[in-house]
């Protein structure tokens, strides 16, 4: 029998994570990912594989984690979509996390050459649509945006609102005007919204 594992998984592909995050795939040697997670190279190699193999494991636990939270903000009733939506949009007060978002940075670097980063970035991007369109068609019966709208084109709207204003955010951007951006996106579906009705009813 093997000797069990003494360090904790969940810890080292954090520390892995953040390595990947800050110089990319190619950027990031196997001696960078022992020094930050504490593990020599055997260890590494015997407990994740290569570094290919590790970085897999990294996107795949960080993709699952992003299908997780776009599910959950799947929860609450219709009259609260459009603020589910907007809490997403919205960066937090104060330090802004420069990093960015992994997903991003992997199929920027890495899905013209990486078919298996290409497919599970394709996956959660396509959950990301998904949500955000169900999180659409939950306002629309709510009343609060145009029942005759396309849910779809609003909710890869939002998806790519969220992008560029996590791109600005790693740019250095201050929080207040990512927010004001985040609101607006927001406040134009539900204008928009109101405009129509004023339309037809006219």
């Amino acid at each position: 029998m093997g000797r069990p594992r003494k360090f904790d998984e969940h810890e080292v592909l954090v520390a892995a994570r953040r390595v990947f995050n800050e110089t990319g795939f190619h950027g990031t040697s196997v001696d960078d990912l022992s020094r930050a997670t504490g593990l020599s190279k055997g260890s590494l190699y015997g407990a994740f594989g290569d570094k290919d193999a590790l970085f897999q494991r990294v996107l795949e636990d960080y993709c699952a984690g992003a299908d997780a939270d776009a599910a959950a903000r799947l929860d609450g009733p219709d009259d609260e979509a459009l603020d589910r939506l907007r809490a997403w949009l919205r960066m937090p007060e104060g330090d802004i996390d420069r990093l960015g978002c992994l997903l991003a940075k992997a199929t920027a670097e890495l899905a013209w050459e990486n078919e298996a980063v290409a497919t599970r970035s394709l996956a959660t991007f396509e959950t990301l649509f998904d949500s955000c369109r169900q999180l659409v068609e939950q306002a629309q019966r709510a009343g609060h945006v145009d029942p005759a709208a396309d849910a779809e084109v609003l909710g890869g709207l939002i998806v790519t609102t969220h992008r560029g204003i996590e791109a600005l955010a790693k740019a250095g951007v201050d929080t207040k005007t990512l927010n004001r951006i985040a609101d607006a996106a927001i406040d134009n579906i539900a204008l928009a919204a109101r405009a129509g009705r004023s339309v037809r009813s006219a």
